[in-house]
């Protein structure tokens, strides 16, 4: 598995979450040898425990973080482009009436509350239409429609809201299939010549005669590589992997925070996403999830230590049930939750006094004191294309040969079709595999585009699928997740490669896991 000085790599990726294949991806399109080293599965952590958009950032802009915001909002349609099988535009509601009163916990409304006392702990309506102005035009809109205002007495997403809510703003964003896209993303690197390893953990990490020499453990089997330079995409760990593995002591810092999220029945039958706003200045969003899902979140709270496992609190749970009950008609409960998952953002360290203010933006450090060191901090989803090419414009003088920027342009794995032909490739599969129901030919399709074909092949009868697991999930797709998309485990396939989990049961869960050890070690 491992390589010689005398065949060095030229990029050693550490993590395996959307920022590392990100950049694997990039780097070897663009010529460059990489191998990528994942202690767990893909978008193990924070890359499958997202709220599942691509956006710019709307609360963002109350903390003056306009380049962020444009960034962001620009990148929505590239990517959207790039993706249409795993992401679609939505449009999100924004219920609003003139006595909401929120805490001053922005610049903005402190900036406010200061000119004009009167405003304490509001957001008029001038400055949140401001807002969604300066939304629709810093990103150059050319696919997602622009803001708009709704009555709520009778536009159909009022029907579930509280009767004093009788106007709303209604604004683009784009959904993403968050774990599936970092799947994707190492996907697509691999097919381009990456060694792409999960499960296997980077125990050091040294410099030797102007190279990195990095040992990697794998099934309790140790190997070496080398590597012209070295990138820290630890997400979480970024800090531990500065201090442990590599040894050296790291001169920023990491904030962990916590996001967490609830999972209920269906709140609503509309496909359009809630934004909802907080008496303590905070944000939530209810959004339609899994068809017969509603997911609402997010929290903001620090995170004590990379290791332990992050759970959404029952506190958590209380605070997202009570956010939502302020706005919907029917109150929320624990009662409604099927599920919650919680994730871990790994920001920069700002200073800033509450995980809310704390930057989204992404900062690299470099250590030059030798073969270089890349370490990643922060990032969001929405750019991390763009985070990819910065990681490898600080690294463009170690490969003067490599090639440029490429990514923009380059549809992922099952993504090379247009952004409004969905609904044309469903119906193809219907026409094609007649015994495929309409509802499991859109799931295979919104998780595979284009490469649904090569799963399901000269299949004409639904027993040349093989077993079915439950919820429409057969031998043949599974086949194909553990030889393209790394999969080793049931947990893998029911709640990184698809959220089937929501749907199966346990039992049905263990024959899959069963299954699919007997197939590895067969």
């Amino acid at each position: 598995m491992g390589n010689s000085a005398k065949t060095a790599l030229d990029i050693f990726v550490i993590g395996g979450g959307i920022n590392g294949t990100g950049i694997a991806r990039d780097a070897v399109g663009r010529g460059l040898t990489v191998a990528l080293a994942e202690m767990n599965d893909l978008a193990w952590a924070t890359s499958s425990a997202s709220t599942k958009l691509f956006h710019g950032g709307l609360r963002y802009l109350e903390y003056f973080e306009f380049d962020l915001v444009k960034k962001a909002l620009i990148e929505r349609e590239v990517l959207l482009r790039n993706m249409p099988h795993i992401s679609w535009p939505m449009r999100f509601v924004l219920p609003y009436h003139k006595d909401m009163r929120f805490e001053n916990t922005t610049p903005t409304s402190r900036l406010l509350s200061t000119v004009m006392p009167w405003m304490k702990g509001r957001r008029p309506a001038w400055l949140i239409r401001l807002g969604l102005f300066m939304y629709d035009s810093l990103g150059g809109r050319k696919i997602l429609p622009s803001t708009k205002t709704l009555n709520l007495n009778v536009a159909l997403e009022g029907a579930v809201l509280k009767d004093k809510y009788k106007k709303a703003y209604e604004y683009s964003d784009c959904w993403v299939e968050d774990s599936r896209l970092v799947v994707l993303n190492a996907q697509d690197a691999a097919l381009r010549g990456a060694n792409i390893m999960t499960r296997t953990k980077v125990t050091t990490a040294e410099r030797v005669d102007g190279l990195w020499k990095i040992t990697v453990e794998h099934n309790g089997q140790s190997d070496v590589f080398w590597a012209k330079a070295l990138v820290n995409a630890g997400g979480p760990w970024v800090v531990d992997i500065i201090q442990g593995a590599v040894r050296l002591n790291a001169t920023e810092g990491i904030r962990l925070v916590r996001g967490s999220h609830i999972v209920t029945k269906r709140l609503f039958d509309h496909d359009k996403a809630y934004f909802f706003q907080g008496e303590d200045g905070r944000i939530i969003f209810a959004i339609p999830y899994e068809n017969d899902f509603t997911v609402i979140g997010t929290t903001d709270a620090d995170h004590d230590g990379a290791d332990n496992a992050p759970e959404c609190t029952i506190e958590e749970q209380d605070y997202l049930c009570a956010f939502a009950s302020n706005y919907f008609k029917q109150p929320i409960t624990k009662d409604d939750i099927v599920w919650t998952y919680s994730g871990v953002r790994p920001l920069y360290d700002d200073g800033a006094q509450n995980a809310s203010a704390a930057t989204r933006d992404y900062v690299f450090t470099k250590n030059e004191e030798g073969a270089p060191l890349l370490n990643i901090f922060g990032g969001k989803i929405t750019t991390y294309r763009k985070l990819a090419e910065g990681a490898l414009a600080e690294l463009a003088d170690y490969f003067p040969d490599m090639g440029p920027n490429w990514t923009k342009i380059a549809p992922m794995p099952g993504g090379d079709f247009a952004v409004n032909d969905v609904s044309k490739l469903i119906e193809r599969i219907e026409n094609k595999y007649t015994f495929i129901e309409g509802d499991q030919a859109a799931r295979l399709i919104k998780a595979y585009g284009t490469q649904a074909d090569g799963i399901l092949k000269d299949a004409t009868t639904a027993a040349d699928l093989g077993e079915d697991f439950g919820a429409g999930l057969t031998e043949v797709e599974v086949a194909w997740l553990m030889d393209n998309e790394f999969a080793t485990t049931a947990a893998d396939v029911v709640w990184r490669r698809s959220k089937l989990g929501l749907r199966m049961t346990k039992e049905q869960i263990a024959r899959l896991d069963s299954w699919m050890q007997t197939r590895t070690s067969s």
